[in-house]
């Protein structure tokens, strides 16, 4: 699959990192569908995590990188609609595994914890990567549902 339109999403923790890597990605030739948040004001990021959640899963996006505090909260979330496998991921190798093994189409960071060059980087991983497929991982995934 050519990755073209990438959904951006955070809550107020990620807003920052998520402007920078937007940056990045239009520099990049990449479409970005920022859905929020719009500045620094608190807010909830269940609400983020399912409008990302649903323009991956409507075809808007190809793929999609949430944003909060830490990343847990948002990938939790996100991993709540059907469709979407969000990879909570702290390096380049767990983004990129993310994509060869597990068929994650969400990545989740968190500002809080990974540095703003490492998150550009993971992005970068994430989206070059592709699923290895073959019978072990294709099975695993169909697991999931």
């Amino acid at each position: 699959m050519t990755v073209s339109t990438v959904a951006l999403a955070s809550d107020h923790a990620g807003y920052e990192l998520k402007a920078q890597i937007g940056r990045q990605l239009e520099a990049a030739g990449y479409t970005v569908l920022d859905l929020g948040t719009d500045g620094p004001a608190s807010v909830d990021y269940p609400d983020f995590a399912a409008a990302l959640a649903a323009a991956v899963t409507d075809g808007r996006a190809q793929r999609g990188v949430l944003i909060c505090g830490s990343g847990i909260g948002i990938s939790i979330a996100a991993n709540r609609h059907p469709g979407i496998r969000a990879a909570l991921v702290h390096d380049v190798t767990t983004a990129r595994l993310s994509r060869e093994h597990n068929d994650a189409n969400v990545i989740a960071l968190g500002a809080r914890i990974v540095g703003p060059e490492i998150a550009k980087d993971c992005v970068d991983a994430f989206l070059k990567a592709e699923f290895e497929g073959g019978e072990r991982h294709s099975r695993r995934i169909a697991k999931m549902g």
